[in-house]
Protein backbone atom coordinates (compact mmCIF):
# COMPACT_ATOMS: atom_id res chain seq x y z
CA UNK A 1 0.00 0.00 0.00
CA UNK A 2 1.15 3.53 -0.76
CA UNK A 3 1.14 6.47 1.62
CA UNK A 4 -2.19 8.33 1.49
CA UNK A 5 -3.91 5.36 -0.14
CA UNK A 6 -7.45 4.63 1.06
CA UNK A 7 -7.92 1.35 2.85
CA UNK A 8 -10.70 -1.18 2.58
CA UNK A 9 -12.81 -2.19 5.56
CA UNK A 10 -12.15 -5.86 4.74
CA UNK A 11 -8.37 -5.41 4.76
CA UNK A 12 -6.53 -7.79 7.10
CA UNK A 13 -4.52 -4.79 8.32
CA UNK A 14 -7.74 -3.03 9.36
CA UNK A 15 -9.04 -6.10 11.15
CA UNK A 16 -5.70 -6.56 12.92
CA UNK A 17 -5.57 -2.89 13.95
CA UNK A 18 -9.11 -3.01 15.35
CA UNK A 19 -8.17 -6.17 17.25
CA UNK A 20 -5.14 -4.43 18.76
CA UNK A 21 -7.26 -1.48 19.91
CA UNK A 22 -9.90 -3.80 21.37
CA UNK A 23 -7.20 -5.69 23.30
CA UNK A 24 -5.78 -2.45 24.71
CA UNK A 25 -9.26 -1.30 25.76
CA UNK A 26 -9.90 -4.66 27.43
CA UNK A 27 -6.54 -4.47 29.23
CA UNK A 28 -7.33 -0.98 30.57
CA UNK A 29 -10.72 -2.19 31.86
CA UNK A 30 -9.02 -5.19 33.47
CA UNK A 31 -6.45 -2.93 35.15
CA UNK A 32 -9.29 -0.81 36.52
CA UNK A 33 -10.92 -3.91 38.00
CA UNK A 34 -7.59 -4.97 39.50
CA UNK A 35 -7.24 -1.56 41.18
CA UNK A 36 -10.55 -2.06 42.93
CA UNK A 37 -9.67 -5.60 43.98
CA UNK A 38 -6.26 -4.63 45.34
CA UNK A 39 -7.66 -1.60 47.14
CA UNK A 40 -10.23 -3.66 49.03
CA UNK A 41 -7.59 -6.26 49.89
CA UNK A 42 -5.08 -3.73 51.22
CA UNK A 43 -7.66 -1.69 53.14
CA UNK A 44 -9.03 -4.88 54.72
CA UNK A 45 -5.53 -6.01 55.70
CA UNK A 46 -4.80 -2.64 57.28
CA UNK A 47 -8.05 -2.79 59.27
CA UNK A 48 -7.24 -6.29 60.53
CA UNK A 49 -3.81 -5.16 61.73
CA UNK A 50 -5.30 -2.02 63.31
CA UNK A 51 -7.98 -4.07 65.08
CA UNK A 52 -5.26 -6.16 66.74
CA UNK A 53 -3.46 -3.01 67.96
CA UNK A 54 -6.57 -1.44 69.56
CA UNK A 55 -5.66 1.95 68.08
CA UNK A 56 -8.63 3.11 65.96
CA UNK A 57 -6.86 6.24 64.71
CA UNK A 58 -4.38 4.03 62.85
CA UNK A 59 -7.26 3.02 60.58
CA UNK A 60 -6.78 6.35 58.81
CA UNK A 61 -3.63 4.86 57.27
CA UNK A 62 -6.05 2.98 54.98
CA UNK A 63 -6.90 6.31 53.34
CA UNK A 64 -3.51 6.22 51.60
CA UNK A 65 -4.28 3.18 49.39
CA UNK A 66 -7.81 4.48 48.81
CA UNK A 67 -6.44 7.78 47.48
CA UNK A 68 -3.65 6.14 45.46
CA UNK A 69 -5.93 3.55 43.88
CA UNK A 70 -8.51 6.25 43.12
CA UNK A 71 -5.85 8.10 41.13
CA UNK A 72 -4.57 4.96 39.41
CA UNK A 73 -8.06 3.71 38.58
CA UNK A 74 -8.97 7.13 37.20
CA UNK A 75 -5.88 7.02 34.99
CA UNK A 76 -6.82 3.60 33.61
CA UNK A 77 -10.42 4.67 33.04
CA UNK A 78 -9.22 7.83 31.28
CA UNK A 79 -6.88 5.80 29.06
CA UNK A 80 -9.70 3.35 28.28
CA UNK A 81 -11.94 6.24 27.23
CA UNK A 82 -9.15 7.72 25.12
CA UNK A 83 -8.59 4.43 23.31
CA UNK A 84 -12.35 4.02 22.79
CA UNK A 85 -12.40 7.51 21.25
CA UNK A 86 -9.51 6.52 18.93
CA UNK A 87 -11.34 3.33 17.99
CA UNK A 88 -14.60 5.17 17.26
CA UNK A 89 -12.78 7.89 15.32
CA UNK A 90 -11.09 5.27 13.14
CA UNK A 91 -14.40 3.47 12.54
CA UNK A 92 -16.01 6.76 11.46
CA UNK A 93 -13.15 7.43 9.05
CA UNK A 94 -13.44 3.89 7.74
CA UNK A 95 -17.18 4.18 7.09
CA UNK A 96 -16.74 7.60 5.49
CA UNK A 97 -14.09 6.01 3.24
CA UNK A 98 -11.53 8.54 4.53
CA UNK A 99 -9.22 6.12 6.35
CA UNK A 100 -5.72 5.89 4.94
CA UNK A 101 -2.78 3.62 5.56
CA UNK A 102 -1.31 6.28 7.89
CA UNK A 103 -4.28 5.79 10.25
CA UNK A 104 -3.47 2.13 10.81
CA UNK A 105 -1.36 1.01 13.75
CA UNK A 106 -1.31 4.31 15.57
CA UNK A 107 -2.02 2.83 18.97
CA UNK A 108 -2.46 5.83 21.22
CA UNK A 109 -5.35 7.44 23.03
CA UNK A 110 -4.65 10.60 21.04
CA UNK A 111 -4.46 14.19 22.13
CA UNK A 112 -1.05 14.06 23.82
CA UNK A 113 -0.15 14.36 27.50
CA UNK A 114 -2.55 17.18 28.33
CA UNK A 115 -5.47 15.27 26.85
CA UNK A 116 -4.58 12.13 28.81
CA UNK A 117 -4.39 14.19 32.02
CA UNK A 118 -7.75 15.77 31.19
CA UNK A 119 -9.30 12.34 30.57
CA UNK A 120 -7.92 11.03 33.89
CA UNK A 121 -9.29 14.01 35.83
CA UNK A 122 -12.62 13.71 34.05
CA UNK A 123 -12.68 10.00 34.90
CA UNK A 124 -11.92 10.79 38.53
CA UNK A 125 -15.23 12.64 38.66
CA UNK A 126 -17.13 9.73 37.13
CA UNK A 127 -19.85 7.85 38.97
CA UNK A 128 -18.01 4.52 38.79
CA UNK A 129 -14.94 5.91 40.57
CA UNK A 130 -16.63 7.97 43.27
CA UNK A 131 -19.30 5.42 44.04
CA UNK A 132 -16.77 2.67 44.71
CA UNK A 133 -14.01 4.63 46.47
CA UNK A 134 -16.45 6.98 48.22
CA UNK A 135 -18.37 4.07 49.72
CA UNK A 136 -15.07 2.44 50.71
CA UNK A 137 -13.94 5.64 52.48
CA UNK A 138 -17.31 5.95 54.27
CA UNK A 139 -17.08 2.31 55.35
CA UNK A 140 -13.55 2.96 56.63
CA UNK A 141 -14.81 5.90 58.68
CA UNK A 142 -17.76 3.89 60.03
CA UNK A 143 -15.47 1.01 60.96
CA UNK A 144 -13.10 3.36 62.75
CA UNK A 145 -15.93 5.03 64.66
CA UNK A 146 -18.17 2.11 65.60
CA UNK A 147 -16.19 -1.12 65.27
CA UNK A 148 -12.61 -0.44 66.34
Amino acid sequence: MLMGEKIDIESPAVQSYLGILQNVITRMASNSTSCKTWCITIVSAILVVVANKSKPDYALIALIPIILFTLLDSYYLGMERGFRDSYNSFIKKLHANNATIEDIFIVSPGGGGKHITYMAVKSMLSFSIWLFYGVLAVMLYATREWVL
